[in-house]
């Protein structure tokens, strides 16, 4: 019999048998891999690792929200998603913040620089509209990217993954949100294009909404909220614009009793949003009843929904 056994205790514990040649009968190390878990089955353990991997990923992305650092939350967000399961509504407004930051950075810089280079234009200043188109265009790389970032996530990961109703309203809005981004600033057969995705994926989370959400749920009343922004600012069309939002407006009020306290603040900030747009977008209707607007005021800046 074996004398001399030593056990290491560990993910990879080493058994030491002695060695004729030495005397002491040593002989060669012999490596057992030896489960910590006994009662556990292969798949179970890495459960217990993607778990702990994901509570890390959106402990992280936590972190650089407060020191804000939205890219690297995004990055922390985007390692979540790719694990393929269904996010909580914390991970998934950690992720949707992330990356609204992220966006809106840019987008506000693209909107600078657009009026500055208007202004140049018209004052005849070639060389500097020159600089500031070759900027502009950095910009546009810079969001071109970011929004095929999150449409491949929200498409490969977040929509396969998603087991509710509100889920997939929640990110087949954000589909339609980041087409709408890319059409702000594309230019003829592209943004024709990234319009009609925008309008494909407002309509699919409109689709579901209708179905499976109150009127009063904020995710259904930010869906209104976005879809009708883009019917005034990318399809110029105020009328279809104003539509939508005082329906869902209407809609959602004669409701109004039945909102539970958890969601009553960020349903009745979104309704004032709603009711401030059609203020706004009021004075561009067809004064005839006809057609819409071919040009809704491009510089009035309208309400969008902020996820909470």
């Amino acid at each position: 019999m074996v004398a001399g056994i030593q056990l290491r205790i560990g993910i990879l514990t080493q058994r030491e048998i002695p060695s004729e040649s030495e005397g002491s009968e040593e002989r060669a190390k012999v490596h057992v891999s030896i489960n910590p878990f006994p009662s556990l089955i292969p798949s179970e353990l890495s459960k217990m690792s993607t778990e702990k991997e994901r509570e890390t990923h959106v402990y992280l992305a936590k972190l650089a929200e407060q020191a804000e650092r939205y890219e690297e939350m995004v990055e922390s967000m985007k390692q979540v998603a790719k694990l393929d399961v269904e996010l909580t509504v914390e991970e998934r407004n950690l992720l949707s913040v992330g990356y609204k930051n992220v966006i809106g950075a840019r987008r506000a810089s693209w909107r600078i620089m657009s009026s500055i280079e208007q202004k140049e234009e018209s004052k005849g200043n070639e060389h500097n509209v020159k600089l500031i188109k070759g900027y502009r265009q950095k910009v546009e790389d810079e969001l071109s990217k970011i929004c095929s970032d999150i449409l491949t996530i929200i498409d490969k990961h977040l929509i396969p993954s998603s087991g509710s109703g509100e889920a997939t309203v929640f990110y087949y809005k954000m589909k339609g949100d980041y087409f709408r981004y890319l059409a702000e600033f594309k230019t003829d057969q592209d943004r024709k294009e990234a319009a009609e995705q925008s309008l494909k994926g407002y309509e699919a989370a409109s689709a579901t909404a209708n179905t499976e959400l109150p009127s009063t749920h904020p995710i259904r009343l930010g869906l209104a909220l976005n879809f009708s922004v883009f019917y005034y600012e990318i399809m110029n069309s105020p009328e279809r614009a104003c539509h939508l939002a005082k329906q869902a407006f209407d809609e959602a009020i004669s409701e109004l009793d039945t909102l539970s306290e958890e969601s009553y603040k960020d349903s009745t900030l979104i309704m004032q949003l709603l009711r401030d747009n059609l203020t706004l977008w009021t004075s561009d209707l067809p004064e005839d009843g006809g057609e819409d607007n071919p040009k809704a005021e491009e510089s009035s800046k309208s309400a969008e929904a902020q996820e909470h």
